[in-house]
């Protein structure tokens, strides 16, 4: 299938695609005349990419995962161990989220928001 097609297909820009392949996570064939050649495998990798990185997975994470995939002797506990790792950078930037959001509520909270010029807010965010 053209790029077209396998872009139809997984849902990914083309542009995407050519970027995915640039970096060499997928390799289609390439026709005589130049034109790429997608496989029905190379579709299934480039839709667990993009799953992948729906999840928030990073693009060395995708090429680990995808080699834990295609590699038949894996061991689960390597699969488990990059996930873990990720679910702990997404728990950390969940905390560091929720302490913005407290943070910018106190200081929403603490702003009299009418005419008169002083404003936490502001005070906030201005360097000492």
């Amino acid at each position: 299938m053209n790029i077209g097609e396998v872009a139809e297909r997984t849902g990914l820009p083309a542009k995407t695609i050519r970027y995915y392949e640039d970096i060499g996570l997928i390799r289609p064939e390439r026709r005589a005349n130049g034109y790429r050649s997608f496989s029905d495998a190379d579709a299934h990798k480039l839709g667990f990419v993009a799953r992948a990185r729906a999840l928030g997975f990073g693009i060395d994470e995708c090429r680990t995962l995808l080699g834990l995939y295609e590699d038949e002797g894996r061991s689960s506990a390597d699969v488990k161990a990059v996930a873990r790792t990720h679910l702990a950078q997404i728990e950390e930037k969940i905390a560091q989220l929720q302490a913005m959001r407290d943070t910018l509520a106190h200081l929403v909270e603490s702003c009299a928001g009418d005419e008169r010029p002083d404003c936490p807010i502001l005070q906030d965010l201005a360097p000492d």
